[in-house]
């Protein structure tokens, strides 16, 4: 698992260069709320709008999840710690007034660009 890249990966390069491409700036791999250690993707902190993209084996994707054959129960627990952790990180932003915006990896990047050019239009 420390091999998995963090941040950086394929799909938010995709979503980062499409969002730069429209004129958005952001702050990257930034925790939305000082003292939180969990950190957003992409951040837009005058906004209030935080980005996560999620992949799909890490986050349990309903179209890609998968489950592993080998130490299966142990793998079932820390999956379903990351679904649990993703959703008490949205409820604390979205009760600290935060608009957060998940990406799963396989969507494409000019979709998920719309749907958070979307949510920065509400927040302003």
């Amino acid at each position: 698992m420390s091999r998995q890249r963090r941040t950086g990966t394929k799909p938010e390069l995709a979503l980062r260069k499409e969002l730069h491409r429209r004129g958005l700036r952001y702050f990257v791999d930034r925790a939305p709320i000082r003292g939180q250690r969990r950190r957003a993707d992409l951040v837009f902190p005058r906004l209030r709008v935080a980005v996560y993209v999620d992949g799909c084996f890490w986050h349990r994707c309903p179209q890609h999840a998968t489950d592993p054959r080998n130490n299966a129960e142990w793998w079932a627990a820390k999956l379903a710690g990351n679904v649990a952790r993703d959703r008490a990180t949205d409820a604390a932003l979205i009760d600290a007034g935060w608009r957060v915006i998940r990406v799963w990896e396989h969507e494409d990047a000019v979709a998920a660009a719309d749907r958070v050019q979307v949510a920065l239009s509400i927040s302003s």
